[in-house]
């Protein structure tokens, strides 16, 4: 399904009652509007289909403007037939969220339309009444995105404010929905979707697969002896964990990937500044953990993505806990194919799997005897083998863990290497805009958490019925 193929898409589905594959059609035009506006098909919309999209809150837009050229571009192709309609469409346009200088341009636009027996005032007069009547309406000042799946966040830690020690969580998040505000101001409500029923941990293992969570691994605390290998998984539909097999060795900082129905736990420390080169599957149909093939070398704080089925794994501490600038793929039977180098080194960082291609982010490198903040984002071509930078982070972001929605990278949280400050942001890289934006702050813990996409049944997009704790 593309932008131009998506309302043929709809159609079709309406045609034949296919509701789910009408689901994902409607969706798939609420996240991509703006591109879908641009098409011809769209200028073909029925104006009752119309409305009810630009009504919708789910509706995505790189601004309010945007949504109101495209109406515009609508009427504009059979003005003496639409232009009665404007007062409906303009009801569908938020224009509180304008700025009043995006506004003017309202009116600049409008003039366009002065051919038309002066009904450019009809427009401009519905347009202005739905400007002021909103600004007095708190509820119509941001648009609402709740996407099918969610980023969800479990564990971490972070500085206690008031006693200058560190507060380990249990607790588990979730991105209920993306808001869009006055002057574009985005922001993330998150929700709390309860605890693990394990001990606080931190540089913990966490994945998705088969729908449901598993949270593997970690710290308790920050001595040698409080590593742990316990594992547990999550249930959304029945809102439930289960105790599961325990790994074989104590793991933390290591990289948990799902890959052809299993987990892999893959390299880590086993005690403070002792890290393995060991490779542990779980086995989900049996309930039981077993040794792969190991790494080449011992590794810890690497970063472990899958694409097209295969296992990369990136940087990472080596033995000496020197920040490495590998790249390679890690075969469960067949060992290791390493691939072309990062520019960059770089440990405690993220990789991430983004439109067939890897991107990497965040972490520390080496500097002389000690290690800083790594900027420099690096993206990997599997069909060249080769790699390019793209824009720097705003902020570090080491320890954080990261995700992929729609289309969009993001960085959560984290610390910045030089003074062990913890911002707790959130940053949203587009590949297609080349930018990182800030998404707002973090509910709970800031640093060495872990992150998956997953969708929760309970979560319905586009509604307002959330997940409840029991």
């Amino acid at each position: 399904m593309d932008a131009n193929s998506c309302l043929d898409v709809i159609s079709f589905a309406e045609a034949y009652g296919m509701s789910e594959l009408l689901d994902d059609a409607n969706d798939f035009v609420l996240r991509n509007f703006w591109e879908v506006s641009n098409t011809a098909k769209f200028l073909d919309l029925p104006a009752e289909k119309l409305v009810d999209f630009l009504k919708c809150d789910g509706l995505c837009a790189p601004s309010e403007l945007a949504v109101f050229r495209a109406v515009i571009s609508w009427i504009e192709t059979s003005p003496e037939e639409r232009l009665s309609q404007a007062s409906l469409l303009m009801s569908g346009v938020r224009f509180p969220l304008m700025t009043f200088r995006e506004f003017r341009e309202v009116r600049a636009i409008n003039l366009r339309m002065e051919s038309f027996e002066n009904k450019e005032d009809e427009l401009y007069v519905s347009a202005l009444q739905e400007f002021s009547f909103g600004m007095q309406d708190v509820q119509a000042k941001c648009r609402v995105r709740r996407p099918k799946d969610a980023i969800v966040l479990v564990g971490g830690d972070r500085l206690n404010p008031d006693e200058g020690g560190r507060i380990l969580s249990r607790e588990v998040w979730f991105a209920n929905s993306f808001r869009c505000g006055t002057g574009l101001v985005k922001a993330i409500e998150w929700r709390k979707l309860g605890e693990i029923p394990d001990q606080p941990k931190f540089r913990h293992g966490v994945a998705a697969m088969g729908g449901r969570l598993y949270a593997v691994g970690g710290c308790y605390f920050y001595t040698k002896n409080d590593i742990m290998k316990s594992a547990y998984s999550y249930d959304p539909e029945q809102n439930s964990w289960k105790k599961l097999a325990d790994m074989n060795e104590f793991r933390s900082n290591f990289s948990l990937v799902a890959n052809d129905g299993r987990l892999f736990a893959i390299g880590g420390d086993k005690e403070i500044n002792t890290n393995v080169d060991t490779v542990e599957v779980y086995d989900p149909e049996t309930d039981s953990w077993s040794f792969a093939r190991p790494l080449e070398q011992a590794l810890s704080g690497q970063a472990s993505t899958v694409s097209n089925g295969s296992i990369f794994i990136s940087g990472g501490y080596n033995y000496r806990y020197e920040c490495l600038v590998s790249l390679f793929l890690y075969h469960p039977s067949g060992g290791t194919t390493y691939l072309s180098d990062m520019s960059h080194d770089r440990a405690q960082h993220s990789m991430e799997t983004l439109r067939g291609s890897l991107y990497v982010a965040g972490g520390v490198c080496n500097w002389r005897t000690f290690y800083t903040d790594q900027f420099v984002c690096e993206v990997y071509c599997p069909r060249t083998d080769s790699w390019s930078v793209f824009e720097n982070l705003p902020v570090p972001h080491v320890g954080a863990p990261s995700a992929v929605l729609e289309d969009k990278l993001y960085m959560l949280g984290g610390y910045c290497q030089e003074d062990y400050s913890e911002s707790g942001l959130v940053h949203r890289f587009d590949p297609s805009l080349n930018r990182w934006e800030n998404m707002g702050r973090l509910p709970g813990a800031v640093t060495d958490m872990r992150a998956c996409v997953m969708r929760l049944k309970t979560h319905k997009p586009h509604s307002h019925i959330f997940f409840q704790k029991s």
